[in-house]
């Protein structure tokens, strides 16, 4: 292993079953924090959807942050 750098990087699980099971967690808890997707068909301009994105990013920020 060669080191570059002079960041720590010791939080970084290099067992990869570990790393497995700790971003499924991670990703639990951001699945409850995201609002409910809408399902079916919708019809926008692309600067329409990254809006939307956008809001939705906001929502997920302050669920999380409180």
């Amino acid at each position: 292993m060669r080191i570059v750098g002079q960041q720590n990087r010791s939080h970084i699980e290099l067992d990869p079953t570990r790393a497995y099971h700790r971003g499924r967690a991670l990703d639990a808890l951001l699945r409850n924090a995201l609002p409910p997707i809408k399902r079916g068909v919708t019809r926008a301009t692309h600067a329409m959807f990254n809006q939307i994105d956008a809001e939705r990013m906001r929502a997920a920020a302050k669920r999380i942050n409180g």
